[in-house]
């Protein structure tokens, strides 16, 4: 049998805080909603903007990282795959499509007076981060960060 793929990846704000709880055996879930926009031509030719609606899950340690750091109005990457699941309610079926996500990257979290891109998975957390700068660097301006103790060999450099 031939195997399928299940993969989602979505950039959006968040529409409403994050709800964190808890199942009966104790495992943490958080929900939260995206708002994706998108532009496209109408029949006449005019650009339309329209804003698609998706509900996203997390559990374990990412449920907790999302609740503790992303609030409504917050972009984020969410990466994960699709999941349907269905219950009867006041007597009907109901149905519902979401995105399970197993990894979401904060794309505009602030921490203190550092840009910082945070993105968190079921079992790591990592955070790139920048300080931020009084003067703005110039495209002709040479940036050399040493990242190690070694001295740099110029015979190394291509130009």
């Amino acid at each position: 049998m031939a195997r399928s793929l299940n993969q989602v990846i979505l950039m959006g704000n968040l529409t409403r805080d994050p709800e964190l709880r808890q199942t009966p055996t104790g495992q943490n879930v958080t929900s939260f909603s995206l708002a994706l926009n998108r532009s496209y031509k109408d029949a006449s030719g005019e650009w339309q903007e329209a804003t698609d609606y998706v509900d996203i899950v997390c559990w374990a340690t990412l449920a907790e990282r999302v609740a503790q750091y992303l609030t409504k109005g917050r972009r984020c990457l969410v990466q994960g795959r699709l999941q349907s699941r269905s219950w009867e309610q006041d007597g009907q079926k109901r149905s519902k499509v979401e995105v399970l996500a197993n990894d979401v990257t904060f794309l505009d979290n602030r921490i203190g007076d550092v840009d910082s891109i945070v993105s968190t998975s079921e079992d790591t957390v990592t955070a790139e981060t920048k300080p931020k700068s009084s003067k703005k660097t110039k495209k002709d301006d040479i940036v050399i960060e040493d990242i190690s103790d070694e001295p740099i060999n110029l015979d190394d450099i291509p130009f």
